[in-house]
């Protein structure tokens, strides 16, 4: 059964409810004396202990995305090397229904090499009748490290919160696409370093697959992201380097944007890779950003918001910046900031229509 699997976790609690009706039937039944009695029940007690350990563990990984399989958690090779993942092109994923509305693929980027998980999910409005010629804008959503696109549907809401949004015509109907930001479980700060492209996969690589199996509005006016913690720090990123691409970025809570050095450990590269290096040296790109944080968050603090708008200042980078007064680095935090991002990236993209 894999890691993450709703009938693991079903058999670890029916094993931990196993394990403590045992404890109570057979604790006065150990036949023998008591140098042996007492380390057969100490044993069970400790048999007890570890199934509802494991119980826990297994429903916050489930929760927080910490490990995505096996292999993720032993660090065995399949997760290690997403380069040699096999699996088909960008050109040739198949997509899977779920229950929940949304349509999963895993693929192998034709740009990047690396694989990596996609889930999308499209508006009533894209099924509706006479909706047939018509496209849609896109709004990708950068997940946080450690995550998994997942992260999204089970802590943040989606597809709920952003359809509920769109229902009151606080936000356009998006095409919401929900891509790997670490293929393989290797953090780069959705940059490119000479081992991975990080940057190329979801620059390149996701961009191409949802535009040649979804009707998309065209590059950049049509394509924006919505970031969270480590995604924050990317949504911040991408557009500036990629303004062909994407015409703004809503970063929730963002990782320090100068950049991480346990993350990239060469100076040049951290800096270059860094939202504050590239807006201080962006000119003129039809780019708007959305910053957004919390008095209260600590690893995002107001002032970096603050002197990350004044860096734009004169730059032609539009920044607007929300500073909440209270709140954590979570996604309770994040869903109360879905309206205003949602809605700013509304007057930045343009509506669903034609070519």
């Amino acid at each position: 059964m894999e890691l993450t699997s709703a009938p693991f976790l079903v058999a670890l609690l029916v094993l931990t409810v196993l394990a403590v009706l045992g404890a109570l039937l057979l604790w006065n039944r150990i036949p023998g004396p008591g140098w042996v009695r007492w380390p057969a029940r100490l044993l069970m007690i400790g048999l007890c202990q570890l199934t509802a350990i494991c119980v826990v563990a297994t429903w916050i990984n489930g929760s927080y995305g910490l490990y995505s399989s096996w292999d993720d958690l032993l660090g065995t090779g399949a997760a290690q090397d997403a380069g040699a993942m096999t699996g088909p092109s960008a050109g040739r994923a198949t997509f899977t229904q779920g229950g929940d509305g949304t349509r999963t693929t895993y693929f192998r980027g034709s740009h990047s090499k690396l694989a990596g998980q996609v889930i999308v999910w499209t508006p009533p409005e894209y099924s509706a009748p006479g909706a047939e010629r018509t496209r849609f804008p896109v709004l990708m959503l950068l997940h946080g490290h450690p995550g998994t696109p997942r992260t999204w549907i089970d802590l943040g809401d989606v597809p709920g919160a952003v359809a509920e949004l769109m229902e009151l015509g606080a936000a356009h109907p998006f095409i919401v696409v929900i891509p790997e930001i670490s293929p393989g479980g290797v953090n780069t700060d959705c940059s490119d370093t000479p081992q991975r492209k990080t940057a190329d996969w979801l620059a390149r690589d996701v961009p191409e697959l949802v535009a040649r199996n979804f009707r998309t509005l065209p590059s950049p006016r049509g394509w924006g992201l919505m970031g969270v913690s480590t995604g924050g720090f990317c949504a911040a990123k991408l557009p500036l380097q990629y303004p062909k691409v994407f015409r703004a970025g809503a970063a929730l809570d963002p990782d320090p944007l100068t950049g991480d050095p346990q993350v990239l450990a060469d100076p040049a590269l951290r800096e270059r890779n860094s939202p504050m290096w590239l807006v201080e040296h962006t000119r003129k790109a039809d780019v708007g950003l959305f910053l957004a944080t919390s008095a209260q968050d600590k690893d995002s603090p107001p002032r970096q918001l603050a002197a990350f708008a004044a860096a734009a200042a004169n730059t032609g980078v539009r920044v607007k910046t929300l500073v909440r007064p209270a709140g954590g680095h979570n996604f309770r935090t994040w869903i109360g900031m879905y309206p205003d991002a949602l809605g700013w990236l509304s007057t930045e993209l343009a509506p669903p229509g034609g070519r």
